[in-house]
């Protein structure tokens, strides 16, 4: 029992990285620090962008509308450290 619940703990750390590069990455991009044009940059970013969607989505159409700001990667920050306050 003990090697399932390290394993998911891991699993939601390795999403909880995943979320805060993507959060990350977003705001660099927003301020042209970092470019689409670059392969690298554009593989990191679209790859984050279609494994995380999925979570975001359902997020997005729970929330209002904030204008031009997404609070979505916030709320599944929060609902990752909620799981895993519950695991532990």
């Amino acid at each position: 029992m003990n090697d399932i619940v390290q394993i998911a703990l891991l699993l939601i750390g390795v999403a909880r990285t995943f979320i805060f590069i993507h959060f990350i990455m977003s705001w660099l991009i927003s301020f042209n620090v970092l470019n689409l044009q670059q392969p690298f940059v554009a593989q990191v970013w679209y790859g984050l962008q279609r494994l995380l969607e999925p979570v975001y989505r359902p997020i997005r159409s729970v929330l209002p509308d904030m204008g031009g700001i997404d609070l979505s990667p916030i709320v599944a920050l929060i609902g990752l450290e909620i799981l895993r306050i519950l695991i532990i």
